[in-house]
């Protein structure tokens, strides 16, 4: 396997974010009735492009996973392909809720329950077919691997990282990657990570790192290193 440079894990770290950036998790029907009005697609032709994508991204999850019993391939199957669809009727439904209820903490974390219900339930369907690690492949592959990558750029850019914190780093971003899985759209997907990276970043610095710091060094570095590999291939 090539193994990746500070510089390549954080343009695969910004890469990431513009995949997060561009691409619909949830797909809501009121997107695709938006989408209807502004093309000349109708709302059928709409739905069934929604289909054929969470289709696509199951089979890849499934490509993955590379289960030899074809009957658990199919349940497994069944089980992805039924969250994709059971996250967008649940964002249909509540999104206008917790818009309407955003200053009413209490209510708004009623709606949330059902959010976490709805997430436990897939999990425990999951881990009733699949390996433990398996489960953490599906996890992995709903989010774009987020939480490897941002680990290892934590890795490169911060310095003199205990294994406390290594340890701290990547449960933040499983936390997040949890929360991110149940996302609505790929703007608040986004939104979760850069909120985890964001209390990744407090505990860090609560705990002697300079994260602002280390970026600028880090960058820096990477300025002096693409200079002298410029002006050696000159």
């Amino acid at each position: 396997m090539e193994r990746r440079t500070g510089n390549d894990e954080l343009m695969h770290m910004k890469k990431l974010l513009s995949i997060l950036a561009a691409v619909s998790v949830g797909f809501s029907a009121a997107a695709a009735k938006d989408q209807s009005a502004q093309t000349n697609l109708t709302t059928g032709q709409i739905e069934a492009n929604y289909t054929n994508a969470i289709e696509n991204r199951t089979a890849n999850i499934l490509a993955a996973l590379d289960l030899a019993d074809s009957n658990k391939t199919a349940r497994v199957h069944d089980i992805i392909f039924a969250q994709w669809q059971a996250l967008r009727a649940w964002h249909d439904e509540n999104d206008p809720k917790l818009k309407a209820a955003r200053s009413n903490t209490d209510a708004v974390a009623q709606i949330q329950a059902s959010l976490k219900q709805l997430h436990n339930e897939f999990i425990t369907k999951l881990s009733d077919n699949l390996s433990p690690s398996q489960v953490e492949t599906v996890k992995d592959k709903m989010t774009y691997g987020v939480v490897q990558v941002t680990y290892n750029a934590y890795l490169q850019i911060v310095p003199n990282l205990t294994g406390s914190d290594k340890a701290k780093i990547l449960e933040l971003l499983k936390d997040g990657r949890e929360e991110a899985m149940d996302a609505g759209s790929s703007k608040e997907k986004a939104a979760i990570i850069k909120k985890y990276k964001g209390k990744i970043n407090n505990y860090l610095n609560a705990h002697g790192h300079n994260v602002a710091q280390a970026y600028k060094d880090w960058g820096a570095k990477q300025k002096t290193k693409n200079a002298a590999a410029s002006a050696s291939n000159q």
